[in-house]
């Protein structure tokens, strides 16, 4: 005996069209009033029982569906569907079904159904979550397109191999260009065989503080889309294993104070990558728009003309906010949020920061980049009227698994963040809203990830 091609089913996946004809939900649960929107998202006439049912309710319908508490009326249900000829659904009862509702993923007209045979509807979704993640929302208007199309391809294609190279083509054209609707140039371009596209694009995405989970679903989407990554030192490889693995990965990473890419040869390369006819994605750590120099890689790319957007990340503030458990304002303590870097273009503490505002003790104050200047930055706040009491926490490698930790005052945080991680990348907060913070860890103490802090 021959060897099945396919291994055993739990139950047969099916697309059922029933777009003007009548459904049947009985019920007056939660699962039952989902199921009726399904249904009527899909064209169903549905007939809403929500006190009773009988027998000749069933006749004519393309499927009954019920949330039937009592275990004999459920099987009363499903014995008088059958009899009727209507393939039934009794909610959560996977042993009284003909036909199962799945998780779905819809970009209309494309549709993807997920089921675990009733055994982890919850596992299902999480599945529908993934998939959504990286799923692009622009791959509806290229399925339209595409129904819209194939009449018109049959009349200009007679041969069956012409019509596969150019459904291949296509393939390739909208996920290439998901971010955009399909429009009639394509159609002819695509019948050419040399599709014309966008010369290519650059999306500036923030990767986030590490934890690869913190990554929004465009950013996501991005990264499957992308061609060519050029990503800096602070994007770990969690999030690098996201991409597309088709992609090209290029490090185009800065240190401070040490080796690094020229910001102008990062511009230089990603505009050429674009005009080449690549997806470029310019992955940064954190949030792109944040001591990112996205507004010099966003300039050359206006100044060639290569379209260009952002998604945006979270920071590394609200990352060791999250992880401290504590919100960086307070209607009482803490009415603005400021971002401050210790970083200058000479690797020096800049001579234009705002000292008065880092002295209000009304203000949190997240200081980036200030391994080499934490000291001088203490200094020069207190000089200006700081108050030497201000909580102050540094964070290492916030939100990663290494993550670690130091309190106290901005009196002797310097000190203390000397004993972090020589290499972590570090976020300083400033400011009243982390006094609690402060006074849960002892002067000098580390505490690693993931010890709660907040009282």
């Amino acid at each position: 005996m021959s060897q099945p091609r396919i291994a055993p089913l739990p139950t047969l996946p099916l697309f059922h069209k029933v777009e003007g004809r009548k459904a049947v939900v009985v019920g007056m649960s939660e699962g039952a009033r989902w199921k009726e929107e399904l249904l009527a998202a899909a064209g169903a006439k549905v007939l809403r029982l929500k006190d009773g049912w009988a027998p000749d309710d069933l006749t004519g319908a393309a499927l009954a569906v019920a949330d039937l508490p009592d275990e004999a009326e459920a099987r009363r249900f499903a014995a008088a569907a059958r009899a009727a000829g209507v393939p039934v659904n009794l909610v959560d009862r996977p042993e009284l079904c003909d036909v199962q509702f799945g998780t779905i993923v819809n970009r209309s007209p494309i549709l993807l159904a997920i089921s675990t045979d009733g055994a982890a509807p919850m596992l299902g979704q999480s599945i529908r979550t993934r998939v959504e993640s990286v799923l692009p929302l622009g791959l509806s208007a290229w399925a339209k397109a595409a129904k819209a199309w194939r009449p018109r391809l049959r009349e200009r294609l007679d041969r069956f191999a012409d019509r596969r190279a150019f459904w291949q083509r296509f393939t390739e054209a909208a996920w290439t260009n998901a971010a955009r609707a399909p429009e009639e140039s394509d159609f002819e371009a695509l019948l050419d065989g040399a599709p014309q596209f966008a010369a290519g694009s650059v999306t500036l995405v923030g990767a986030g503080p590490g934890d690869p989970e913190l990554l929004t679903l465009k950013a996501m989407r991005a990264l499957q889309a992308a061609t060519v990554i050029l990503y800096d030192n602070l994007v770990g490889p969690e999030v690098l294993e996201l991409a597309r693995r088709e992609a090209k990965r290029i490090a185009v990473g800065k240190k401070g104070h040490g080796p690094s890419c020229r910001q102008a040869d990062i511009n230089a390369r990603i505009v050429a990558l674009a005009l080449a006819g690549e997806t470029v994605v310019r992955l940064k750590g954190g949030d792109p728009g944040i001591f990112g120099r996205a507004t010099e890689e966003i300039a050359a790319c206006r100044a060639a003309g290569v379209p260009v957007s952002i998604v945006p990340g979270i920071s590394a503030a609200q990352g060791a906010a999250a992880s401290l458990g504590l919100s960086l304002t307070e209607r009482k303590r803490a009415r603005r949020v400021q971002f401050v870097t210790g970083h200058g273009a000479d690797g020096r503490l800049p001579d234009d920061i705002d000292w008065g505002s880092v002295a209000d003790r009304k203000v949190t104050t997240i200081l980036y980049m200030s391994r080499q200047t934490l000291g001088e930055f203490a200094r020069r706040a207190l000089a200006k009227g700081l108050d030497p009491a201000t909580p102050a926490v540094a964070v290492a490698s916030a939100t990663l698994p290494d993550e670690a930790r130091v309190a106290g005052t901005i009196a002797d945080i310097d000190r203390l963040a000397e004993a972090l991680p020589p290499s972590a990348p570090v976020t300083i907060l400033i400011g009243w809203v982390a006094r609690d913070v402060a006074r849960a860890v002892a002067p000098a103490q580390i505490v690693p990830f993931p010890k709660a802090l907040a009282s």
